[in-house]
């Protein structure tokens, strides 16, 4: 019998995924966390510490960041670590309702369902974590903006299995760059360190599970360059809607000039191609990036 197209052999077969599966399950009840115990959320922010790494700031070395006093550069970290954390918000909570949609037609007595739920589990206290150390630092959740948002409805209602753990490898990997260097830098304000450590050992997880959820899918021609668009937007709404232009307005910029200014600021441009470097390639990998989406990839700042 002649062997099978690659477009439809399986890149991993059932047991590999109940051994992940089971893995992950091992590794949950070894090490998970209550941010609302494990976190210090009584403890007051230290003066002159930055939020985040001043280098990763979207105006870090155009003009206004040289205008700026260093209490104005704080309070930017401040803003913009918030803006991140509530488009993480938007994000999970998708993810929990594509998690639900994946679960919903499979075997809940499988470990790959009850790792799914466990995801979810996970999920549900990280947003919870990321909206009090948004109420703690007294700053607004300012969202993923109206566009963005709404788009989410759509997607988490019609996503695919490559769209899905595609979509979640991104948004969690450009989560996990940005907060390995904050939760190992002791000089930034223990609240960003406690949470950014709470979520990168946590994500690292649903990152091994969404990735090798993503390496079982073959895909044709046809259906490649189809998911490969709905990749690129996926990675250009979130990627944009990353720093809310309304937060400028906390350090005396108007929106539209500090975004402008950001958008050509070749600073948070390498930021921003730092953080998605290692998931643009496991995309890549995949078959998800191509000419049908490489536009929209440069669009959002990711690749050169």
């Amino acid at each position: 019998m002649p062997p099978q197209p690659a477009s439809t052999q399986p890149a991993r077969t059932a047991p590999d995924r109940e051994r992940t599966a089971e893995r992950l399950l091992a590794s949950s009840a070894k090490l998970s966390f209550n941010p609302l115990k494990d976190v210090d959320w009584d403890a007051d922010p230290v003066p002159g510490a930055y939020y985040c790494p001043p280098r990763h700031l979207s105006l870090y070395g155009t003009g206004l960041w040289e205008r700026m006093t260093d209490e104005e550069r704080i309070e930017l970290s401040k803003h913009e670590v918030a803006s991140i954390a509530s488009v993480g918000i938007w994000f999970e909570e998708i993810l929990m309702q594509m998690l639900l949609r994946h679960a919903f037609d499979r075997d809940p007595t499988s470990n790959h369902v009850q790792y799914a739920l466990t995801e979810i589990a996970d999920e549900c206290r990280h947003s919870i974590m990321f909206a009090r150390m948004i109420a703690k630092m007294g700053v607004p959740a300012y969202g993923a903006g109206f566009v963005a948002h709404n788009l989410g409805r759509l997607f988490k209602a019609i996503s695919t299995h490559s769209q899905t753990f595609g979509g979640t490898m991104y948004v969690e990997e450009i989560l996990d760059a940005f907060q390995r260097e904050v939760m190992n830098d002791d000089t930034l304000q223990p609240l960003t360190r406690q949470v950014s450590r709470i979520h990168v050992i946590e994500e690292a997880r649903h990152i091994s599970y969404a990735r090798e959820e993503l390496v079982r899918k073959r895909l044709g021609p046809v259906r490649r360059r189809y998911e490969q668009l709905f990749i690129g937007l996926i990675v250009y709404y979130a990627t944009t809607a990353l720093i809310h232009p309304r937060l400028y307005a906390a350090v005396g910029i108007e929106p539209k000039t500090g975004r402008a200014v950001a958008r050509a600021n070749p600073h948070w441009r390498a930021t921003k191609v730092e953080m998605a470097q290692k998931v643009v390639s496991v995309l890549d990998r995949a078959g998800l990036v191509g000419r049908t989406n490489r536009w929209l990839l440069r669009a959002a700042g990711v690749v050169a």
